[in-house]
């Protein structure tokens, strides 16, 4: 096995463990020594790596998120049969459903909500980076095919990733015995492909 693929089983190897930590005990928590641990690594094996569980984290969260997203794997949009709108809105709102059934999404709503502020207050992390790169491509596409709206791809990609943080975010905080989240999920396919036509 080469050096770049022990590389990759140990940072596998820690990802898992890391991700198993925080199910059990949440993120404010885990430490990188319980994570080597788990992940039957030394310390120094994870400190060359990651310096801190920010780091940590922030990969972790790459790899997940990222992971959710059925526009990445779909390929090119041009060589998919249908409509682009259609693929679009309905790639949107599956990942929205996935990442908010998501269980390590979930614990660290649950546990840690402050540790996703930065990535909605602050800046964007390289999940929301990813998905906006592949917003991005599929609106483009969707345009060129004459499915989508005129408009800057880049722009109209922003402002669907942030209607898409609300219903990620906040969906449970608007169920009640009057509106369930599958309503509010029909809404969201609405809203976009409104925007979007």
């Amino acid at each position: 096995m080469t050096s770049a693929a022990v590389s990759q089983t140990s940072e596998n190897l820690a990802l898992d463990a890391a991700r198993e930590s925080i199910l059990a005990v949440g993120w404010s928590r885990t430490t990188l020594t319980d994570v080597a641990r788990r992940a039957g690594l030394s310390r120094m094996t994870l400190y060359r790596r990651w310096p801190e569980m920010k780091a940590l984290l922030g990969d972790l969260m790459t790899r997940e998120w990222v992971a959710l997203v059925p526009l990445q794997t779909s390929g090119s949009a041009a060589a998919a049969p249908g409509n682009h709108l259609d693929r679009l809105v309905d790639g949107i709102t599956s990942t929205v459903r996935a990442l908010r059934s998501n269980e390590l999404f979930t614990r660290i709503v649950e546990l840690d909500p402050q540790m996703l502020l930065p990535y909605l207050l602050e800046r964007k992390g390289r999940s929301q980076e990813l998905v906006l790169e592949i917003l991005h491509s599929q609106i483009a596409a969707g345009q060129a095919a004459g499915d989508v709206r005129p408009g800057d791809p880049r722009q109209l990609a922003r402002s669907v990733l942030l209607a898409a943080h609300g219903f990620t975010l906040s969906t449970q905080t608007m169920v009640d015995d009057g509106v369930t989240a599958d309503e509010l999920d029909r809404e969201l396919d609405l809203l976009l492909r409104r925007y979007l036509a």
